[in-house]
């Protein structure tokens, strides 16, 4: 499918489907080209020709969900890790163990805003980071295995 077929309508089809833009036309023709230009700084977009004309910012910008859509179905950029590197990350969260009845009663007290007194206070900022690490990486796994 080509670019100027993606961009004729505000719905798509591919393999059946239909993909919505997230910008309409409509809504980007009204835009000045300064607003555009700015539109497209935003997302980190260039023009896709010269960026004298409102039509290759307005190009650009409905063109670039789809793209990025079809780049990760081509595995291009963005990937999920293969299934032994997860396999590494559980093996991470059995190294590092659960929290003792103290040890979770601490870092519940410090969720609370309750903190100790120095030095004791910077054990206590240790605990907490280790029960933020190991909570970040079981939402990795859970986030990285839905598919």
């Amino acid at each position: 499918m080509s670019l100027r077929n993606l961009l004729t309508t505000d719905t798509t089809r591919k393999n059946g489907n239909i993909y919505f833009m997230l910008f309409t036309r409509t809504e980007l023709e009204v835009l000045t080209v300064q607003q555009l230009k700015t539109l497209c700084w935003r997302y980190g977009l260039r023009p896709l020709a010269s960026g004298a004309y409102k039509d290759n910012y307005i190009s650009a910008l409905m063109a670039f969900p789809l793209l990025a859509i079809q780049q990760m179905d081509d595995s291009e950029g963005l990937k999920l890790p293969k299934f032994e590197m997860l396999q590494h990350l559980g093996t991470i969260l059995d190294q590092m163990g659960q929290p003792s009845d103290h040890q979770a009663a601490l870092i519940k007290a410090s969720l609370e805003g309750k903190y100790m007194n120095p030095p004791q206070r910077w054990y206590q900022e240790k605990l907490l980071n280790r029960y933020h690490a190991k909570h970040n990486i079981e939402q990795a796994i859970t986030l990285l295995s839905i598919q």
